[in-house]
């Protein structure tokens, strides 16, 4: 898989922080342990949730705020096109998008003040502005903590492909997602570490060390403690994903038909959107996909026109029209989004047509599923996208309004191991627009 790094080098504490069951060698069994009720509205329409992250931070001028009247100096090198949205125009290279934009909302004038690509994604991947004596935890570990009652015993419930900016911050390592550790590729089996059965192992030999197992359990039985019996139990529940049919299928993109995956394409985010969809249709709560490398300091345009546009515009297009056509997509909320918007000015007027800046200022957002009615824009930026043209969003509105998607109280209380209260998002309030 290509490996993106931002201009301030974030991918190494990426790598330290993103998901800690690679770098720590974690068994399934030991995922499972760490991994173990939550309070879910019963009238939630969402069952799960897909989060992407456009790791570091698209052009919000290139791609769906447009300012085709502006200086050429800020309205850049594109043109609009328009959607199958009365009024609404995107990107001309996001054509696919255009076409299904009534099935997602444009969140306009989303507005911060963190320009750093860490502080910038700790703050989108939580909803909650980050401080130095508190991590806050990230979407997909709220939603296994507020679900894990009703989780499949056969499924994790927090998937990152191939890892995941979001932690579990001071809820605990339990609830930190089982990251697949690479992408799939297209038309081509996918199978998970300590989830596929490797190196020759069949169900049979697995069924066998079980029994291998009872048996030495059987001969300890005098030994009853708390600890030897929370052991069996994640051994158990380990067991049950290995040996579960839908657990190893649920990973395997191959099973897909033809005609259902060619949409996707063969890019390894197609195939990551492709997998996402099948891991909701299983019954895993949540999902992240990343598809980094928007951090166009330089030959923005050109970037943007031959690469990240047409990936996006794939991938994103496919999983929300495939989500539909499993009827899934009124059940799967959906959030987009990279830490930041980029600068409206150009940088330079250079050969490769210059480049745009980190700009926390002025940002888009796309939302989708959950309650959300798609076929909107809500929210707008000036004239040149420098700021919102009124109040404008926050990331905590944002977060609250996911949250609210997913049927979770974002003002929900938490307490730390130290007892202080925390809610879910400090800050921020539903954007009912979206709903309306």
């Amino acid at each position: 898989m290509t490996i993106h790094r931002t201009c301030d080098g974030v991918q190494r504490r990426d790598v330290l922080k993103a998901g800690v069951f690679g770098g720590l060698g974690l068994t399934l069994a030991g995922y499972l342990r760490l991994a173990e009720a939550g309070q879910v509205s019963p009238e939630a329409r969402s069952k799960s949730g897909i989060f992407i992250n456009l790791a570091g931070g698209p052009s919000h001028l290139d791609s769906f705020d447009l300012k085709p009247d502006a200086p050429a100096e800020f309205r850049g090198e594109f043109h609009p096109i328009k959607t199958n949205v009365p009024g609404v125009e995107f990107c001309e290279h996001l054509p696919k998008l255009a076409q299904c934009a009534d099935k997602f909302a444009v969140l306009r004038g989303v507005s911060h003040t963190l320009a750093a690509h860490e502080l910038g994604s700790e703050y989108v991947n939580t909803g909650t502005r980050p401080l130095p004596s508190l991590q806050y935890p990230g979407y997909g570990a709220v939603v296994a903590k507020e679900t894990e009652a009703a989780n499949p015993p056969d499924l994790p419930p927090f998937v990152a492909i191939p890892n995941s900016n979001q932690r579990p911050g001071f809820l605990g390592v339990k609830y930190a997602p089982l990251n697949t550790g690479a992408t799939p590729r297209a038309g081509q089996p996918f199978g998970v570490r300590g989830i596929d059965l490797a190196g020759g192992l069949t169900v049979a030999e697995v069924e066998k060390r079980q029994r291998l197992l009872r048996d030495l359990d059987t001969a300890f039985r005098d030994a009853d403690s708390q600890l030897l019996e929370g052991l069996d139990r994640f051994a158990q529940q380990a067991h049950a994903i290995v040996t579960s049919k839908r657990s190893r299928e649920a990973f395997d993109i191959s099973r897909e038909s033809p005609e259902f995956a060619k949409p996707f394409g063969d890019t390894p985010f197609g195939a990551s959107c492709l997998l996402a969809c099948r891991l909701v249709e299983s019954g895993v709560r949540f999902v992240t996909l990343t598809l980094g490398g928007w951090d166009t300091h330089q030959n923005n345009f050109t970037r943007l026109k031959e690469t990240l546009l047409p990936t996006l515009d794939t991938g994103l297009a496919a999983l929300l029209n495939g989500l539909m056509q499993k009827g899934l997509l009124e059940s799967t909320s959906v959030f987009v989004t990279g830490e930041f918007g980029r600068t409206p000015k150009i940088n330079s007027r250079s050969a490769d047509g210059g480049g745009r800046d980190h700009y926390p200022r002025c940002m888009c957002m796309l939302l989708a599923g959950g309650g959300i009615r798609g076929g909107q824009v809500v929210g707008k930026s000036d004239d040149k996208a420098t700021q919102p043209d009124g109040e404008g969003f926050a990331p905590d509105d944002v977060a609250a309004t996911f949250y609210h998607s997913l049927g979770i109280d974002h003002t929900r209380e938490y307490h730390t191991n130290t007892g202080r209260p925390i809610t879910i998002v400090r800050d921020g309030r539903v954007i009912r627009e979206l709903f309306s």
